[in-house]
């Protein structure tokens, strides 16, 4: 997203875009009940193992943060993380703070970068935070566009004042969490704003985007929902507005036609466990909302409990021997892939634990096996270029995975920003019916190791499996395709983009004939392909002459269908002539103003 203006890495100032968003957000803001099944513990087969097996379990390390109701200095405690994390956009720290059962009084949460925030109760209401889980953009201006990687799950919030502010940006999401009250989504001072994921969320009130350029709701409840500036995207949520893209720009969908809520951390008593939700069809409000959420639970036993220094050997070993991973917060280097070959494996990383894959490797590949869970980590590309740097699947993968798909979760991944960094592709989806739900994958814009081929990376979101489902899809700046969609009867829910800012001239786009590469692109082999509110903007700072000729292509075929599609020049640096194909008006001028299709073809 936008460029700090003090950014001294690219050079390049923010303030032409910083003001273009604040006109235009000043414009626009006039189930039943289930037991806990428990699988039993995989048993490591022993063949050829070292005499020594890998334990499972263990306790979670210095940046895993604890508290319970009696713990004294909480206040204190959250402070002290915050003052490290509120600024701290590329740098090491990592934390989960994890509250214990029970009911917190007088608390500010204040929830920077890196920092992981959620209940340890099998329902969001088994513990009441009565104060603030806040975001805000104190340390950027008031300028909410940067408040990436970041999140708050399930707990209770009663806010002091009655709206809790969550203004946050990309790769920040809001899952299980209960507001007894309004959420206000933009900063104070109602600044630039550019987020932002909501699921399996209850809001009592109202949620104000206010400036949030866009924003994806999913299975959830609310209390109702202000107003829109480009793109709000609602699927199976109670009291959701009802369908009117454009004006409000409202995409609204009953129902989510599948979905798998992501693992989580809870206790039983005084044991921990990882929960399981199950899946659902035609999905439409929580999982939680009458008392035990579905699903199956697994002891912290089975788990290896990865801390930053472990190598990809080991955290190999456990997989081998029947092991989930449970990473920790912290940073971990990979020199050979991690490899996930056994059904229904779960790899859950806390508090942004990232993955940094050395020597060009690709840092996770999966089996084309059923129901693997991969859920909360960041994958932040290494200086040698990566061909791919996840693979969900192998190439070629055919299984049938309808009954117990994988799920892709709040899994981020990102190419420069923190250093150099490349990756010809960042995430290739090779087995069928796998639903990534909630990800940014971002070449980026700003920090070090930036430039058009310094973080080079070529394509974002590569889907060769059919069938494949994406619910809340970011993808930001590549080289070439943000998106490359190959498979049969894929579907999206939400898709924000940005095409690349620092592209140096109109030859550098150029594809073929075509002027630029589209942010979405539908292979012309495909015959079935759905997608509903999807948005593309440009913002070309280095040349602002380029011409996008469309931020969407696909084939002209009866069974490929989008709805609530939009493209916008920001202030006018670089202009799309169409939307989707040869269809939709041209942007022009300098007034940010979206070109919009309702319904293609």
């Amino acid at each position: 997203m936008t460029p700090s203006p003090t950014s001294s890495s690219s050079g390049r100032s923010a303030v032409g875009r910083r003001a273009v968003l604040g006109a235009a957000a000043a414009v626009a803001s006039a189930p039943a009940l289930g037991g806990l099944a428990t699988p039993a513990a995989a048993a490591p087969s022993g063949r050829g193992r070292s005499p020594k097996a890998l334990p499972g379990g263990g306790d979670l390390g210095p940046n895993v943060i604890v508290f319970d109701p009696s713990t004294p200095g909480i206040q204190a405690k959250l402070d002290e993380v915050f003052k490290k994390q509120e600024s701290a956009q590329f740098g090491t720290g990592r934390y989960a703070l994890l509250f214990k059962p029970g009911s917190y009084s007088g608390l500010n949460a204040q929830i920077g970068f890196y920092t992981s925030i959620a209940g340890l109760g099998l329902s969001p209401d088994d513990t009441t935070i009565n104060g603030d889980i806040t975001v805000d953009a104190g340390w950027f201006n008031g300028n909410a566009t940067q408040n990436f990687w970041r999140s708050a799950e399930n707990l209770a919030v009663v806010p002091v004042n009655g709206t809790n502010r969550w203004a946050v940006a990309q790769a920040a999401p809001f899952r299980r969490m209960h507001v007894r009250g309004g959420l206000n989504l933009a900063p104070d001072g109602y600044g630039w704003a550019s987020g932002g994921y909501i699921a399996d969320s209850r809001i009592d009130g109202q949620v104000g985007p206010y400036s949030q350029q866009q924003w994806y709701t999913r299975d959830s409840a609310i209390g109702g929902w202000l107003n829109g500036v480009w793109n709000m995207v609602f699927s199976g949520v109670e009291g959701a507005p009802g369908q009117s893209f454009p004006d409000p720009p409202y995409t609204t969908l009953d129902t989510t036609p599948v979905s798998r809520e992501k693992p989580f951390l809870y206790l039983n008593g005084g044991e921990y466990r990882v929960f399981l939700p199950e899946k659902r069809t035609n999905a439409r409000g929580v999982t939680w909302g009458n008392g035990t959420p579905r699903g199956t639970s697994l002891p912290l036993s089975q788990f290896y409990v990865a801390k930053p220094g472990v190598t990809a050997a080991t955290l190999n070993e456990a997989l081998t021997q029947g092991l989930h991973l449970l990473l920790t917060p912290g940073i971990y280097h990979l020199d050979r892939p991690v490899q996930v070959n056994r059904a229904n494996t779960v790899v859950l990383g806390l508090g942004y634990a990232t993955l940094i894959p050395d020597n060009g490797v690709t840092a996770l590949k999966v089996a084309d096996v059923d129901g693997v869970r991969l859920a909360g980590f960041l994958i932040d590309a290494g200086p040698v270029n990566s061909a791919t740097l996840l693979e969900v699947g192998p190439q070629g993968a055919a299984a049938d995975h309808s009954a117990n798909p994988t799920t892709v979760q709040d899994v981020f991944i990102r190419i420069g920003g923190a250093g150099p960094g490349k990756a010809t592709t960042s995430m290739v989806i090779n087995s069928r019916h796998t639903i990534v739900d909630h990800t940014w994958v971002w070449r980026a814009d700003h920090g070090d190791g930036v430039g058009w081929e310094t973080n080079r990376a070529d394509y974002g979101v590569r889907v060769n499996g059919d069938d494949v489902l994406a619910t809340g899809l970011f993808v930001e700046h590549f080289n070439k395709y943000d998106v490359q969609w190959f498979g049969q009867r894929g579907r999206t829910i939400f898709f924000q983009n940005e095409k690349a800012y620092d592209a140096p001239n109109q030859a550098a786009i150029q594809n073929g004939s075509i002027k630029g590469y589209a942010a979405y692109k539908v292979a012309d082999s495909v015959t079935t392909h759905e997608g509903w509110g999807l948005g593309s903007y440009c913002y070309y700072n280095v040349d602002p002459s380029i011409v996008q000729h469309h931020g969407f292509a696909a084939p002209n075929a009866s069974g490929v269908k989008f709805h609530n599609l939009l493209v916008v020049s920001l202030g006018g640096q670089g202009q799309y002539e169409r939307v989707i194909n040869d269809t939709g008006s041209p942007t022009s001028g300098t007034s940010t103003v979206p070109s919009t299709v309702v319904s293609y073809p």
